[in-house]
């Protein structure tokens, strides 16, 4: 059981209610396909838990959420706040576009006020230079000078700042810095292969595909998409997503219409060129996609397990069976 972010490390908090899953302050579940995430109260990013944490912390969570007086929900979508401070949503069938609301809209939406309060911050920084030069007697030409001399720093320190190391097929990691996303590439091979993403990075370019790639566009896209976007963007993305069907067709099929001699302009597949539409559906794509494997990894496991268990009911069965009855069933098989 993990106690922080898988995406931006932050502590996810802890609950004494859900006796069987006492971390987090928000917890979504999905009952019907045996979901159950932790919601990061710093980056709003919905972290998946492991598949032998969750059975009883779900119906935990169920039966509080039907017991709950603060809640609001519509059929397939619901919101519980209860007494000790935690948070339950509870996932039922919703269509892609409502379920993209509760579950994109707040990271989203705290990324564009933080951008917002920065910007504003950066503002307010910039009017006061100019003021105190005013009033100390400096010309107004030197406090703007001022103004953007600490501007070129700032910027210069941001293309500097490591903001991802991105894992590659080979079992390394490269080192990717804020000046290296203005380059970064999606793109789809010749041939009938997985689509890829082309990474610089201090040493160079690496392109990284399949398992690799879906792991570094997760990585990187929350960077590109710092400054978040308001509910009807995050609705135009989910657009994009549903006029291709589904996540994993959506990546293979803009990868395919941003590769070289496709005809789109977009300077061969540069991320940072694209409208912050498709830039926020490619960051939920990738998100769906690695948690679709993921599941589909465990439904493998679960098969594994459920052979073994049948293997030994079987045996179970025949424990204490006369051989004479185990010759006459044998028999009866053979016959039918």
């Amino acid at each position: 059981m993990y106690s922080t972010c898988l995406f931006c490390h932050a502590d996810l908090g802890a609950n004494d209610v859900v006796e069987a899953f006492p971390v987090g302050r928000r917890i979504a579940f999905d009952q019907k396909r045996g979901r159950l995430w932790v919601v990061c109260r710093k980056c709003e990013r919905w972290n998946l838990s492991f598949i032998d944490e969750r059975w009883e912390a779900i119906e935990d969570c169920e039966r509080r959420f039907r017991d709950a007086r603060k809640r609001v929900a519509s059929d397939n979508i619901g919101l519980a706040k209860l007494n000790q401070g935690l948070e339950l949503v509870r996932i039922g069938e919703p269509l892609r576009p409502e379920f993209a609301a509760w579950r994109y809209g707040d990271q989203f939406g705290r990324r564009r006020r933080r951008s917002i309060y920065v910007i504003g911050g950066a503002i307010a920084v910039g009017a006061g230079l100019v003021v105190a030069a005013s009033a100390t007697g400096i010309l107004s030409g030197a406090g703007y000078g001022i103004w953007q001399g600490s501007q070129g720093i700032y910027d210069a320190l941001q293309r500097r700042r490591v903001v991802a190391l991105v894992p590659t097929a080979s079992g390394g990691r490269i080192t990717v810095r804020g000046k290296h996303l203005d380059r970064m590439c999606i793109h789809l091979p010749p041939g009938d292969g997985e689509w890829g993403m082309h990474i610089p990075h201090d040493q160079g370019v690496e392109l990284l595909l399949g398992e690799s790639a879906r792991r570094a566009t997760a990585l990187i896209m929350p960077r590109l998409n710092a400054s978040g976007a308001a509910q009807r963007k995050v609705q135009a993305a989910v657009a994009e997503i549903e006029a291709c069907g589904d996540p994993g067709q959506y990546l293979r099929e803009l990868a395919a219409a941003m590769s070289p001699n496709t005809g789109r302009k977009t300077d061969h597949g540069l991320l940072k060129g694209l409208a912050i539409e498709t830039r926020l559906a490619i960051e939920m794509a990738v998100n769906e996609e690695n948690e679709r494997i993921a599941l589909e990894g465990e439904l493998a496991l679960l098969e594994l397990e459920w052979k073994d268990a049948e293997e030994i009911a079987a045996i179970a069965d025949r424990l204490g069976v006369p051989e004479e009855v185990e010759r006459q069933l044998d028999a009866l098989r053979e016959r039918t």
